[in-house]
């Protein structure tokens, strides 16, 4: 890009940059008497990508970076496209929450995932269109599921999940309250691209919240309790359980979802309870990345005697579980462990309820969903117990739209799992949600402890069941785009694709990112095309299967593998 362009845009950002920090960090660059071309590159080479995951980048100025301008115009792009899409949202509206993210603490800017939801609320306020702004922070949950309650048009939260502090998102769900996918993301994007210049100054202190918001809370936690299997006032006599919200916003909900679900409230690792957008205890908030994030959680769980951890990532949509063996120390599940446990107690339940309702009754068959990138174990329970398994592509988004189509064929979508610690149990939203799928944890951990088992003991006896299977899953940070597609390059061989991984000669190959697969007559795969992310799948001669994929929010290649025996 030349230095033409770059003049021009950050000439416009400052004129349009509602933030003075923003504008004058840029304007200082303008201004500075050894001026470089090379200092705005940084700022405005290239600008943030909305895909179907929104947008997820630091806080900072200039067209790469989330501020008060390019959310704005992802505001503006959001609304006009809406409108031309025969949505109704000028009589629907829409919803929006947020997080506790903000960075004046660590950066010279004021910028917070508060004030960027209410641009949002005041961008659709001055269109007249109807919105429902959350008066408070809440979990992620919340969005779809208010989307749904009120019949809104679309659901905005603003959040950057299990991201490191410098980062916050904004996550856009479509008016069935899951997360878009194609055509809209390419729809938004280009309608962004059309509104950049903000169609006037926007008051954020005369924006309205919704004075519902609460009776809404109120109704998720309701909706909730049909989740709920066997509800025992105070948890029984089961010792209780180690909670850490990881510096994010799940306490409260945790809190209250463990009482909807009559359970001994948990023991909370007061460090990490209250919204800290400094996340000053860890150096990563995620729940995922093992011991070093949990460890406040262990020490505080062996202080109070539990037995098992339970955490929520920041906006509590994940959920992550450790669980302490007598001489064994602490053992972190994974996320494709927890999803088989969670799974099959859901089943259980779902099976139970038919009975109840007496054989035979209406109402249509179980079903299960999981990521393709997720273990296969469900498939074999579902093979075994003749309930519906089926994959979608990696991301909730899929499960989510895909649990409505079978909804509407009569199927009782019980669980939705990806191994990323996601997790959706039941029907309350169409998204992960860490907040019911810990009560359900904590309502199975009571179940085991009266008959004597752990969590391990549990797996044990699935495995022994259904059938072993060994998950190795990963990731490699990779800063430079060249760097993979190189990579990817290779795997693919201009179409020969590699035949051989670790001495073991592969016998089917599908690529999601051309819609390949060797294994169809057609040789078309069945799974949707993804032209925006590197996704490759080799099947092994000795039934293994190793998948490797760019990841849609973050610079990491991730790795999966599994061999069942």
């Amino acid at each position: 890009m030349g230095t033409s362009s770059l003049l021009s845009l950050a000439s416009n950002y400052v004129n349009w940059d509602p933030n003075m920090a923003t504008r004058l960090a840029v304007s200082d660059i303008l201004q500075s008497s050894d001026f470089k071309e090379d200092d705005l590159k940084p700022l405005f080479e290239g600008r943030l990508s909305f895909g179907t995951a929104g947008l997820r980048a630091p806080f900072g100025p200039g067209y790469n970076c989330m501020n008060d301008l390019t959310v704005t115009q992802t505001a503006q792009g959001l609304l006009k496209y809406l409108e031309e899409s025969g949505t109704g949202v000028k009589e629907r509206g829409i919803v929006v929450g947020y997080d506790h993210r903000a960075s004046k603490d660590f950066t010279p800017y004021d910028l917070s995932s508060e004030n960027f939801a209410k641009i949002t609320a005041a961008v659709f306020e001055s269109q007249g269109i109807p919105v429902y702004l959350y008066g408070g922070l809440v979990a992620t949950p919340l969005v779809p599921f208010g989307v749904e309650r009120v019949g809104a048009a679309c659901g905005v939260m603003v959040t950057a999940s299990h991201n490191p502090k410098e980062d916050t998102g904004y996550k856009v769900y479509w008016g069935n309250g899951a997360q878009i996918i194609s055509p809209h993301d390419e729809g938004i994007a280009g309608k962004i691209l059309e509104n950049l210049e903000p169609w006037g100054e926007y008051n954020l202190g005369c924006v309205s919240t919704w004075e519902a918001g609460g009776e809404v809370e109120g109704e998720y936690f309701d909706k909730m309790r049909e989740v709920c299997c066997s509800r025992v006032e105070g948890g029984g006599e089961a010792t209780p359980l180690t909670y850490t919200a990881m510096h994010g916003v799940g306490h409260s909900f945790a809190k209250r979802a463990f009482k909807t679900f009559g359970l001994k409230h948990f023991v909370s690792v007061a460090e990490q309870q209250e919204p800290d957008p400094t996340f000053r205890t860890v150096a990563f908030p995620n729940p995922e990345e093992g011991e070093g994030a949990l460890k406040l959680a262990m020490e505080t769980a062996e202080k109070a005697g539990s037995k098992v951890i339970i955490a929520n990532d920041p906006d509590a949509d994940r959920l992550a579980v450790a669980e302490r063996r007598p001489g064994e120390g602490w053992r972190l599940f994974s996320g494709n462990e927890i999803g088989w446990v969670l799974g099959h107690w859901m089943w259980r339940k779902a099976v139970r309820e038919r009975m109840e309702a007496a054989e035979g009754a209406e109402g249509g068959g179980i079903a299960m969903l999981a990521s393709t990138v997720s273990s296969k174990f469900l498939g074999a329970v579902a093979k075994k117990e003749g309930f519906l398994f089926e994959e979608t592509l990696t991301g909730f988004k899929w499960m989510g739209n895909r649990s409505e189509e079978l909804r509407a064929e009569g199927y009782n979508v019980v669980f939705a799992y990806e191994e990323a610690i996601g997790y959706c149990c039941g029907n309350v939203v169409k998204d992960k949600d860490g907040v019911t799928a810990a009560a359900v944890l904590g309502e199975l951990v009571v179940e085991l402890e009266r008959e004597g088992k752990s969590i391990a003991d549990l797996l044990v006896e699935l495995k022994e069941e259904y059938g072993y299977f060994v998950s190795k899953n990963g990731y490699v940070k990779f800063y430079e785009k060249e760097v993979l597609e190189d990579i990817f390059q290779g795997v693919r061989r201009g179409g020969k694709y590699v035949d051989e991984i670790g001495g073991v000669k592969v016998v089917g190959v599908r690529d999601l990112t051309t819609g390949y697969d060797s294994a169809a007559e057609d040789l078309k795969s069945k799974l949707p095309k993804d032209g925006g992310t590197q996704f490759v799948t080799f099947t092994m001669e000795n039934g293994g299967v190793v998948s490797l994929r760019t990841s849609g929010t973050e610079p990491k290649l991730k790795y999966y593998v599994e061999v069942a025996g």
